[in-house]
């Protein structure tokens, strides 16, 4: 494949799909639905995702497509494919926080290996390079910035979990840690700053789908950290059957991760 295309691709449309989503975030008012599952829709999710489906489509017309408002797309048993989530938390969104992402990436034989991630809001852009590498774009100037992760030290992490999805679970697994510093943040977010050090581990006990995790799994396997199963261990997986993930991990190297 051409990563360097694929890498181009991505970037432009989540930075397009960005703009519309930005648009509708600067509306006095907006309209939010509820999908089957109860989880918030709105104009921004269905413009982005029109965006972005439309342009992988013409580019990559051979790979299948599984994006999360496109129901139909969720049916497929596919090992190499693009996915996508066009607005990534969506309550940051309605509440109007700010740490709401763009997802884009690619899965190769169920391993995601290229990925951009896009905070609209907060003007910062994640993304894998064509050579396995991780970097962040400055938005405005266009340059970018390798990044990778930590070097933790055990004795005090840099932890940070969902700001929508807290629960006792995940503080009583957090609880196993010595913690220096605590972050709270939205979205696939997450990743990213376990990937550029900020964060040392991200625990995630709760639902997930593919479409939330695949770009940020992308960009932190990328620069350097992992993201394993939390029962049984090993890599997250993807195209697995309805596209749903296990409880999982993300952590920099060196990290002793504790069992659930």
């Amino acid at each position: 494949m051409d990563y360097a295309a694929i890498t181009e691709t991505f970037t432009k449309l989540a930075l397009e799909a960005g703009d519309l989503i930005l648009e509708v975030y600067a509306s006095p008012d907006f309209e939010v639905k509820s999908k089957s599952d109860d989880s918030p829709v709105t104009e921004a999710d269905t413009k982005a995702d029109a965006h972005i489906s439309a342009g992988l489509r013409a580019a990559f017309p051979d790979l299948a497509l599984v994006t999360e408002e496109q129901a139909a797309t969720h049916t497929q048993e596919v090992s190499t494919f693009l996915i996508v989530d066009p607005l990534d938390g969506t309550k940051e969104f309605v509440n109007r926080r700010g740490e709401f992402t763009v997802n884009i990436a690619l899965v190769e034989d169920g391993v995601p290996t290229h990925g951009v991630v896009y905070a609209p809001a907060l003007g910062r852009l994640f993304r894998t390079t064509a050579s396995g590498g991780a970097e962040e774009m400055n938005v405005e100037t266009r340059a970018v910035e390798p990044i990778s992760v930590s070097t933790p030290d055990m004795t005090g992490l840099n932890v940070v979990a969902s700001k929508s999805h807290r629960d006792k679970a995940t503080d009583d697994y957090i609880g196993q840690y010595s913690v220096a510093d605590f972050l709270s943040a939205g979205s696939s977010l997450k990743f990213c700053l376990v990937a550029t050090g900020e964060a040392d581990l991200y625990p995630r006990l709760g639902r997930t789908m593919e479409w939330d995790t695949a770009a940020g799994d992308a960009v932190l396997r990328a620069a350097g950290g992992h993201v394993d199963r939390m029962e049984g261990g090993g890599p997250l997986r993807y195209g697995k059957s309805g596209f749903a993930n296990p409880f999982f991990v993300c952590y920099a190297p060196g990290v002793d991760v504790k069992p659930l």
